[in-house]
């Protein structure tokens, strides 16, 4: 071989060698990023008391209607009843009467299950307030449409000495407590269900108003209102229905359609 070709081969070798140093050297002083893998821990959970199906108002609670179920530890409220806080919470509301409507995975709270060693009516009643019932019929009920928690007025109907009928509202937007119902068979052998008895959640002074109305009227209607009405004021009554308010004790008298109040030391002159 030449020996300008050995030179060369040499100085090539020479050049690759000192490439590779200079490439070790200047990989050595960098920095190697890992990438950290992102790690997702589910969030604790708390045994909460549920409904285990859909429960209408007036239900009593067994040990199959409710159940406990996993909640976020986040998501628990006050109100919430837990597994941890009420471990026999199911043997002991077993029987309680359900107030107010809950649906099936819905949280068992206080405010909506009453005491099961009451009697269901009143445990469905709030405190202060009155339980009175009125007949109605298809006519006077809405058409069979009045249910439970429904909102009405009542319309008293009543007729003048002069033949002349008057309609009045005496309570409003008043919360429906119970239908009695029964089975009414028709002519065509189909069967219907028909109320004829509304039981209604009055203050104390509606609910004398309400004795006076049915009275005095010829007919009761109720008027069925919109869900939307319930935030609605519902202590609106013909209040000059009730006696009168001078702390004495008087005697409503109802004559003719017409209210003659007398005091009850000294009776009204009929």
């Amino acid at each position: 071989m030449k020996p300008a070709r050995v030179i060369i081969l040499a100085v090539a070798v020479v050049a690759a060698g000192l490439a590779g140093v200079l490439a070790m050297r200047l990989s050595g002083g960098q920095t190697v990023v890992q990438q950290a893998k992102e790690i997702i821990r589910p969030e604790p959970t708390v045994n909460v008391l549920v409904s285990a199906e859909s429960l209408p108002v007036g239900s009593r609670l067994t040990d199959s209607s409710i159940r406990w179920s996993a909640w976020p530890e986040g998501g628990v409220t006050e109100g919430f009843i837990t597994e941890k806080a009420r471990p026999a919470a199911i043997a002991e509301l077993t029987g309680a009467v359900v107030r107010l409507p809950m649906f099936a995975g819905e949280p068992v709270r206080a405010e909506k299950v009453a005491d099961s060693s009451n009697r269901i009516m009143s445990s469905l009643l709030p405190s202060g307030k009155r339980a009175v019932a009125t007949e109605i019929s298809v006519a006077t009920g809405a058409g069979g449409f009045v249910l439970p928690n429904d909102r009405v007025d009542v319309i008293m109907v009543r007729k003048e000495a002069e033949g002349r009928y008057l309609t009045e509202n005496v309570l409003n937007n008043i919360r429906v407590l119970a239908i009695d119902q029964h089975i009414e068979e028709k002519d065509d052998g189909s069967k219907a269900v028909v109320g004829t008895t509304a039981t209604l959640e009055l203050t104390p002074d509606q609910a004398k108003v309400m004795a006076v109305a049915q009275q005095m009227a010829d007919r009761l209607t109720l008027s069925l209102r919109s869900i939307s009405d319930a935030q609605e004021p519902d202590n609106k009554a013909a209040d000059y229905l009730l006696a009168g308010g001078d702390g004495k004790a008087e005697v409503q008298v109802i004559k003719s359609g017409a209210i003659v109040t007398g005091n009850s030391a000294k009776p009204a002159q009929n």
